[in-house]
């Protein structure tokens, strides 16, 4: 029997899993020091697109809220994520401002890093070896992700031999496999657990594994997982737990008691931290965690579960709502012609906005987004395997074809950084480079993180919220039997 580690992922993927990253700094505060009791290996936290969607939707500092919570949770580390060459979703970051963010990360408290990228280039691998090697100057503990998908090529042995070039660093402490559309099976998991087990064994390495319940079988999976020597899973609090997101942390300590194992958890804690998210769950209108139906057909589109809902609203505003399961069977194909990348950022953004506007214009590749061209001449390094030939002669067809071949990311060092946006710090230089400067002012203007969150909503209250949300309109209205409410939107909000 095994005594297992857990890492908590009810403010990081959980969050972003069901809420869209839309949980605010107080919406955690008051029960963070419960979250430090706990026993957690790590707490997840960090990611560059949870920093744009603070500061854009709601309007709020996050490396404040950061080192609030940092403050709140002083005996569990907190970790950060990061992809191997980018911090703004459908870009290349240039490196320097790679090496920024985690540097700034380190100096507010991070001291733990998971760091990834799907096609497992050899040259992402070097990124994140440069990326690990600068965490390490403030003692950070670095975790490389082998983010698993299926296709011909995603085989044991590929994942084997892509373990040995990750790990094969004095910088990088374990491994994880890394589950992002609820793909694994216990079955497949029996062989490619200790495929990876044997890599990190002999470069003295260890290793997690973070996977997913979409399709009800995470739970399995990380037991089978545990059987194989795996040290470290991942789990959220049940009401940001399964559908999309990972299992319950309620039940696998369960499922760990059942199965004779051993954890650090302090139960006692649990009750009273998901309390309080279901409550702010319900204050805030945001969707609570259920297990899904298990679904065959996630092995064929794998796309994050996240992902589903997008589709369904970016076809709904269009009349085609019907179509989904066309377009699902269009990512599948998408991807296959683009040399098989795994569905996680950047490359479930370029596939399926591709595969959108293939449903959408009922002509297959008549329009490509200059982020496809971009990964089609090597921006973001090599495709698992090439590209369709057919499929690149229509790229290569493309009248900004010329503009992009043979290019590379643009790549300017810090101090030309720093000149294009003046005199500011270098957390609002990492800001400013990724989202709007109205989207900044408007935060600024916001004032303070607030440090609770009300958990009782007012309906009125609740609608004129909405409305606003919803609205893009100067001025929304709103009145009934005994009120009448007028709202003007400020400029650039």
């Amino acid at each position: 029997m095994s005594h297992v580690r857990i890492v908590d992922q009810t403010i990081r993927d959980g969050q972003q899993s069901l809420w869209g990253m839309r949980m605010q700094a107080g919406m955690c505060l008051p029960v963070a020091p419960l979250i430090d009791r706990a026993g957690y290996e790590v707490v997840d936290l960090v990611g560059s697109s949870m920093f744009e969607v603070m500061v854009r939707h709601a309007r709020e500092d996050p490396w404040e809220g950061l080192d609030l919570i940092v403050q709140a949770m002083p005996n569990t580390p907190i970790r950060g994520g990061l992809r191997a060459h980018g911090i703004i979703s459908m870009s290349v970051t240039p490196e320097a401002l790679m090496d920024l963010w985690v540097k700034r990360l380190c100096v507010h408290g991070v001291r733990s890093f998971w760091i990834h990228d799907t096609l497992h280039a050899d040259r992402n691998i070097a990124k994140m070896h440069r990326r690990a090697k600068v965490a390490k100057e403030f003692d950070a503990q670095i975790v490389l992700g082998l983010m698993y998908c299926l296709s011909p090529v995603h085989t044991d042995e590929y994942y084997a031999e892509r373990a040995a070039v990750m790990a094969d660093s004095p910088h990088v402490d374990r491994l994880m496999i890394y589950d992002m559309a609820g793909l694994l099976t216990p079955e497949r998991v029996r062989s490619l657990a200790p495929a990876v087990k044997a890599v990190t064994d002999r470069l003295g390495k260890g290793l997690e594994i973070h996977s997913h319940n979409v399709t009800g079988l995470a739970p399995l999976v990380y037991l089978e997982a545990i059987a194989a020597g795996v040290e470290v899973i991942h789990t959220a609090a049940r009401p940001l737990a399964n559908g999309a997101s990972m299992p319950s942390v309620e039940m696998t300590l369960g499922n760990l008691r059942h199965a004779g194992h051993s954890h650090d958890i302090d139960p006692s804690v649990l009750a009273p931290i998901a309390d309080h998210f279901e409550a702010v769950a319900r204050a805030a209108g945001f969707q609570l965690g259920v297990p899904n139906e298990y679904d065959l057909g996630v092995y064929q589109h794998q796309i994050p579960g996240g992902m589903t809902g997008t589709f369904r609203n970016q076809l709904k505003e269009h009349g085609m709502e019907e179509r989904l399961p066309q377009l699902l069977e269009e990512v599948a194909r998408v991807r296959q012609e683009l040399g098989y990348p795994g569905l996680a950022t950047p490359y479930s953004q370029l596939v399926g906005t591709l595969a959108l506007m293939n449903v959408l214009t009922g002509k297959r590749y008549a329009s490509i987004p200059d982020e496809v061209l971009h990964y089609a001449y090597g921006w973001f390094g090599a495709p698992p395997v090439p590209i369709d030939p057919e499929v690149m002669d229509r790229i290569d067809a493309h009248p900004r074809a010329r503009d992009v071949r043979g290019t590379a990311p643009p790549d300017p060092g810090l101090e030309e950084i720093r000149a294009e946006f003046g005199a500011i710090d270098d957390d609002e230089l990492i800001l400013r480079a990724l989202v709007a400067a109205p989207h900044i002012d408007a935060m600024k203007a916001a004032g303070p993180v607030a440090r609770d969150y009300p958990l009782v909503r007012d309906p009125v209250l609740a609608r004129v919220r909405d409305l606003m949300g919803e609205s893009r309109a100067a001025h929304v209205s709103l009145s009934g039997a005994d009120f009448s409410l007028t709202l003007s939107r400020k400029e650039g909000v």
